[in-house]
């Protein structure tokens, strides 16, 4: 907004707009939300600093921690929040419970790097280099307790998600990047990316279901899977015929009605780039079977309170 990045928030339709951008910041962002809290980053003089809403600007908590240059909040589950901090020269995977004082540093021993992306019943999801190599990694609350999750053969992986004891990403494999689920192990690597696609990630997971886009005839198209490759369904498919070009989803969620998965395309129509949700009814048993998947999904794109 007048060339400004705002963090933003809202509640399924584009009236629903709430702008969290903080009094004194030049830039700021939401990348999660979670029990009415948010977390993300907010530029503060000319450093970054990992952020906290509880739904308004007004409510902005600096997580930034003593020390830190740097920091983002990437993700936020439970009153807990997951990101990275620079401190010391390098860049420290971190977890925050609600302020600045509360960051504990996740840096596993050995790394130079390290970052978490997600987090969920109290793990944490990420990626260290360890070795000269990114390597998808889990942690339980403590740089101790660092798993190596870099399945055999890769030669970079990230886990940018977590629900439920699954983890998902991206590992390059054989040169492709691979979207990726994982069980706690690297030996549990599964491979996601779906026939005819030439590179794929997952970004966000829940409830068994994971979401990402994949890019297939040269078209990045949003995407979701349940666990395996052979599950893909291609979201892009159901948007209007103005999104053409491309389009990727970053979060999904879901109650006991519907899922819901969120993300954006180009507008071909409009010459910008929107933001998407799309919506899945949840079946009652069997009814998938019935339906067929195809009847399942709604593509709805958000325009000046019209839908």
């Amino acid at each position: 907004m007048g060339g400004v990045r705002h963090a933003s928030l809202w509640s399924g339709t584009a009236a629903s707009w709430v702008d969290l951008h903080p009094a004194g910041s030049t830039w700021s962002e939401a990348f999660g939300v979670s029990g009415g809290q948010q977390a993300g980053v907010a530029l503060v003089g000319e450093n970054y600093h990992a952020s906290l809403w509880s739904g308004t600007a007004a409510s902005w908590v600096d997580l930034n921690p003593a020390g830190s240059t740097w920091s983002a909040a990437q993700a936020i589950s439970a009153g807990q929040q997951a990101g990275w901090a620079t401190v010391g020269g390098a860049i420290r995977a971190s977890l925050w419970s609600g302020t600045a004082a509360s960051w504990v540093d996740l840096h596993p021993a050995g790394a130079t790097n390290s970052s978490a992306y997600a987090i969920s019943g109290g793990q944490q999801a990420g990626s260290a280099w360890v070795g000269g190599v990114q390597r998808a990694s889990l942690w339980s609350g403590t740089a101790a307790s660092w798993v190596d999750l870099h399945p055999a053969d890769a030669t970079e992986s990230t886990a940018w998600a977590a629900s439920g004891g699954q983890q998902a990403g991206h590992a390059i494999v054989g040169g492709v990047t691979r979207a990726s689920l994982w069980s706690g192990t690297a030996a549990s690597w599964v491979d996601l990316n779906p026939a005819g696609s030439t590179w794929s990630r997952a970004y966000a997971a829940s409830g068994g279901q994971q979401a990402g886009w994949a890019i297939v005839g040269g078209v990045a198209r949003a995407s979701l899977w349940s666990g395996t490759a052979a599950s893909w369904v291609d979201l892009h498919a159901f948007l209007p015929a103005g999104f053409s070009r491309e389009s990727w989803a970053r979060g999904i969620s879901s109650d006991s009605v519907n899922t819901y998965i969120t993300g954006w395309g180009y507008s071909s129509v409009t010459g910008r780039i929107e933001a998407l949700l799309w919506t899945r009814p949840i079946p009652a048993p069997g009814a998938a079977a019935l339906l067929g998947l195809g009847g399942l999904f709604a593509a709805r794109r958000r325009r000046g309170g019209r839908s």
